[in-house]
């Protein structure tokens, strides 16, 4: 590499850098939330694009740029019509699962998310559970994260924190 080469990539990746925030300043800050599959997504496509750009000398920064405002306009749009079009969520989003409730492992539901149950203890371990009668609920989110609602004060969990959650069977 030449030093030509060398000051052409750090200018590149302070253009891209640029282009990225001016990008994430005008759709804001779910730009990188992973709220659901497709943000993850989103994220994904974006690293790719960024990484393609600042290593590969035939891709211009325009192109990239461009590449990120229709990845991130894309996932802005998609957003929106998820929040405004109930047919829509239903079709192209992954409905959060129960997949412990009230200290019992729900090993059905468990298969049923490609989850093994040491993957789940492990969960309950990072979230210092000592216990399963700590636990009133554990979620499996759309986007792959596992909630752990505790059991401290007995009280019900609220309906709210169950929304658009798979209670079926329970």
């Amino acid at each position: 590499m030449t030093l030509q080469d060398a000051i052409t990539l750090v200018f590149s990746v302070l253009c891209i850098f640029i282009i990225t925030i001016i990008i994430t300043r005008l759709f804001g800050l779910r730009t990188f939330a992973k709220m659901s599959s497709f943000d993850f997504a989103s994220t994904v496509a974006i690293g790719s694009v960024l990484a393609s750009i600042i290593l590969n000398s035939d891709d211009s920064l325009l192109k990239g740029g461009i590449a990120l405002l229709s990845i991130i306009g894309f996932q802005t749009f998609f957003s929106y019509v998820v929040r405004t079009q109930t047919w829509f969520k239903r079709w192209f989003t992954n409905q959060p699962q129960i997949i412990m409730y009230n200290g019992k492992i729900l090993h059905k539901r468990l298969k049923a998310c490609n989850v093994g149950e040491n993957d789940l203890i492990a969960k309950l371990r990072e979230a210092n559970v000592h216990d399963f009668n700590e636990v009133k609920a554990v979620i499996f989110e759309s986007t792959g994260d596992v909630s752990i609602i505790h059991n401290d004060t007995g009280k019900e969990v609220a309906p709210e924190l169950l929304y658009d959650v798979d209670t079926e069977e329970l």
